[in-house]
């Protein structure tokens, strides 16, 4: 199938071959047809699948040109990095019309975005919370908003933005089309999702959570901390195959650590992103690496989703994630537009829990390669075994709420140990 075949018309069909399109990919073929229909839709594929096209190029035919100062498209995503993802594709797209558009993230001062919407817009990309915020400034007109799209609605709706989103659909029209758009769609989201959507058609190009074919998937078990640093030397040291890394981690101190580790360890150019970080230096560290100039980005999940970079070689995750469809959006960043990839999961004896879990939730094991000879293997630290041990009594009372942990059922054996050597003392004649 073509575009042609998809009824694009002229002037987006240039703009497309311009963006290197060649073909619709499955998605693309499913719910662009739906979305000129008008219909509202749940549409379900594997990252790198070209879900933001899949969507904008049917919008943008719908919009034709620009119409009066207020918006008639809201696009709202979790992340600033998604927001600056979907806007460069929109300007791809829109490049051989006059649609305006802007983008609403927060970080930075609102005055240059106020500045765009006053001259008068079609699309907003927007976070919720400064889509929110300037909406109370009552810079913002919704009453010409004729669709509507939650893209990573799983995330939108699951981790905290349900209040806010629930607020923006209080301040726009009942009367709109409505598109979800994710990787993953878990069952408690879709009956949130119920609420938004009515009589919603559905695009699932691979069962929810599925990774894509073109990621290949490995697992080291790892005793700790030292040790994974040491592995993620090692394999950094492979310059031919290693070319360009995200490395995910936990935490944003962890990240800064790792950071400083690798660099003090020549691995290469090496950028750090976390929700710290000011705007600016996100932003450049997302250019830079998709750029090529930075071989290695380490960051927290604020890039799992929204960073598009074809070339990124390999997937390590320091750190399993206890939030599992994280798995499936951090490994997505690799294997990209049908290009191949390296998806890499350090996991210690208390990760073992999420590793099942996210089994699981794929629908695949991963089975664990030995480590590599090379690797210096130390004994763990008594702090870091501690806290390991508590992480594994947390994950056992999670299925059992009746445990009462190791220290307990270790008090409770020495109880029962001093009790029965009383009775055996009883039992001993005294001795003169």
């Amino acid at each position: 199938m073509t575009f042609e075949d998809l009824k694009i018309t002229r002037q987006f069909l240039k703009a497309i071959a311009d963006a290197g399109y060649s073909s619709p990919t499955e998605i693309q073929e499913k719910a662009i047809p739906r979305i000129l229909a008008g219909q509202d839709l749940i549409g379900i594929a594997q990252t790198g699948t070209g879900k933001t096209a899949a969507y904008l190029i049917p919008l943008l035919q719908l919009m034709k040109y620009a119409q009066g100062e207020d918006a008639r498209c809201l696009i709202l995503v979790p992340t600033k990095e998604l927001v600056l993802q979907i806007e460069q594709t929109l300007k791809m797209l829109a490049i051989h019309t006059d649609l305006r558009w802007v983008a609403l993230y927060g970080g930075i001062g609102p005055k240059a975005q106020i500045g765009i919407i006053e001259k008068g817009i079609d699309f907003i990309v927007a976070t919720p919370g400064r889509f929110l915020e300037l909406y109370a400034k009552r810079v913002i007109g919704t009453k010409k908003i004729r669709h509507m799209v939650l893209d990573e609605c799983d995330r939108m709706m699951d981790m905290g933005f349900w209040p806010q989103l629930r607020q923006i659909q209080e301040k726009i029209p009942q009367k709109k089309q409505q598109l979800l758009f994710s990787a993953t769609l878990p069952k408690k989201v879709e009956r949130i999702a119920d609420n938004f959507l009515l009589f919603p058609g559905r695009v699932e190009i691979s069962p929810q959570s599925t990774p894509a074919e073109t990621v290949e998937q490995r697992l080291y078990a790892v005793p700790n901390n030292k040790a994974k640093l040491n592995l993620l030397v090692f394999l950094l040291a492979d310059l031919a195959h290693f070319k360009r890394v995200m490395v995910f981690v936990k935490t944003k101190a962890q990240a800064t650590q790792i950071a400083h580790f690798l660099e003090q360890r020549n691995t290469g150019e090496i950028r750090l992103l976390h929700s710290n970080k000011a705007q600016n230096a996100r932003i450049k560290a997302v250019s830079d690496f998709k750029a090529g100039e930075v071989r290695i980005l380490v960051s927290t999940d604020v890039s799992a989703r929204g960073i598009d970079v074809n070339e990124v070689s390999h997937v390590i995750n320091f750190n399993v994630p206890s939030h599992y469809e994280d798995y499936v959006h951090r490994i997505g960043r690799t294997g990209r537009a049908f290009k191949t990839g390296v998806a890499i999961t350090f996991m210690d004896e208390s990760e073992q829990y999420h590793i099942g879990k996210i089994e699981k939730l794929i629908r695949q094991l991963l089975p664990p390669l030995p480590l590599p000879e090379e690797i210096g293997v130390e004994e763990t630290p008594f702090s870091e075994r501690q806290e390991q041990k508590r992480e594994i009594d947390r994950q056992k009372k999670l299925e059992n709420p009746d445990f009462k942990g190791a220290f307990h059922e270790k008090k409770t054996d020495k109880e029962k140990k001093k009790k029965k050597n009383i009775k055996k003392k009883k039992k001993r004649p005294f001795l003169y």
